[in-house]
């Protein structure tokens, strides 16, 4: 199964606020990660505001249309969206951009 991995830079000032949103994200949000495919998916912060992302999917391109059709990523991306730097106008699942892997141990 395809593995997918992105980093992504959380405003320093914002960080408490980013946690405490992951810890209660809303459960028709969470539904639909699974719907679309996202499996294993976690996100790691470090204290500067690095955030590591990892998920697994059979089609990632697929798993990220089928979350930008759904009206409620459309309000959690709108939502998210201050948290993070140098988006440059996009939202931040827009702005992912995966890291090739170069080496994985089964």
């Amino acid at each position: 199964m395809p593995r997918v991995c992105f980093l992504l830079k959380v405003h320093a000032d914002r960080l408490a606020e980013y946690r405490e949103r992951h810890a209660a994200v809303w459960p028709d949000m969470l539904a639909a990660l699974s719907a679309a495919g996202w499996r294993n998916y976690s996100l790691f912060l470090r204290d500067d505001g690095l955030l590591v992302g990892y998920l697994e999917t059979d089609d990632f391109a697929a798993a990220q249309a089928a979350m930008a059709a759904s009206d409620v990523n459309a309000r959690w991306q709108a939502e998210m969206a201050p948290f993070f730097e140098a988006l440059d106008g996009a939202a931040p699942d827009a702005a992912v951009r995966p890291l090739a892997e170069v080496f994985h141990l089964d």
